[in-house]
């Protein structure tokens, strides 16, 4: 598979120095993209939950391009709320759009107690075009 490698978008919010780790990893053909959250450039989040969804899927956007992908790369998605009455309304009536024409990726969704101050994060593998190659 090859020496893995951190991936940093351009402008990366604070969140990835504070806590230490990196934004997505690429081994092979493969990106594995930290759990990504509505998180400002401070890394304090967005005060209203459906422009922390919105936030969160830009900043995965942004992580994305740093390793050449779009949203249509991503094979697998995991999400995770804190407040799953709230959070998946707003999100499934919007989020298939978000990853292009079909197949859509393999889903896992989960309520959970804690997401450090956040109310939804969302965690992708994708894979990494090749240069020059057709998606």
């Amino acid at each position: 598979m090859g020496k893995r490698s951190a991936v940093f978008p351009a402008a990366p919010h604070a969140l990835y120095a504070e806590h230490g780790y990196s934004p997505a990893v690429r081994a092979g053909e493969l990106l594995f993209v930290s759990g990504q959250v509505g998180a400002r450039i401070d890394g304090t989040p967005e005060p209203d939950l459906a422009d922390e969804i919105a936030l969160a899927f830009t900043n995965l956007t942004v992580v994305l391009a740093g390793a050449g992908c779009t949203p249509a790369d991503v094979i697998d998605v995991q999400l995770f709320t804190t407040d799953p009455e709230a959070v998946f309304p707003l999100l499934f009536a919007h989020h298939p759009a978000y990853w292009g024409e079909g197949p859509l990726p393999a889903l896992t969704a989960a309520g959970v107690t804690w997401l450090a101050g956040f109310r939804f994060e969302i965690k992708v593998v994708a894979r990494i075009p090749h240069e020059g190659a057709a998606a």
